[in-house]
């Protein structure tokens, strides 16, 4: 993704989450270059810098930009674990993209590469997944960060030794920064 794709990208996210908090219309999409490719994405927002939702799609079923708007709308009201952001917090909301490249099978935990890589554990009809940043953000080894995927998943921490398919996949993130004072 080229540089100048990612202030348009954020632009777009914000304007989206903006205009759903404030039961606006959906913001026109831009489009061309990078913004009109498929792939999967993940909008992630802090408020204060803790966590206030995340939401994504893995699959590279409609344009970036499309992607992206959509869920950057969301997240806003649409993340189980949160509340609907209030019109009062969006000052104070960050918003974080990461643009997935597909994911890969692997066959061994050692082939996953902390702070590079992001997993999705699949067994049966469940599945999680989590971002390349999250291992990097709480500190965890490759061991740690596979179990945590498990319990995402709704899986036995150990599931990963008795059956369940491993993927890898590597993001490209990036986002916001509010200036501080």
């Amino acid at each position: 993704m080229a540089p100048e794709d990612q202030p348009r990208l954020l632009a777009l996210a914000r304007r989206a989450l903006v205009a759903r908090v404030e039961g606006r219309p959906a913001p026109p999409l831009e489009t061309g270059g990078a913004l009109d490719v498929r792939c999967g994405a993940f909008v992630t927002i802090h408020c204060r810098g803790d966590l206030r939702g995340c939401l994504g799609r893995i699959e590279p079923d409609a344009p970036l930009a499309l992607t992206v708007a959509d869920l950057a709308a969301s997240v806003s009201d649409s993340d189980p674990r949160f509340e609907p952001v209030a019109s009062i917090e969006l000052p104070e909301i960050e918003i974080e993209i990461s643009v997935l490249a597909p994911p890969t099978e692997i066959q061994s935990i050692e082939e996953i590469e902390v702070g590079r890589h992001g997993l999705v554990i699949e067994q049966g009809l469940r599945s999680g997944l989590l971002l390349p940043q999250v291992a990097v953000e709480h500190g965890w080894d490759r061991e740690t960060f596979v179990v945590h995927a498990c319990r995402k998943a709704a899986l036995t921490p150990d599931a990963w030794r008795r059956g369940a398919r491993i993927f890898v996949f590597e993001a490209y993130v990036f986002g916001e920064r509010l200036p501080t004072g």
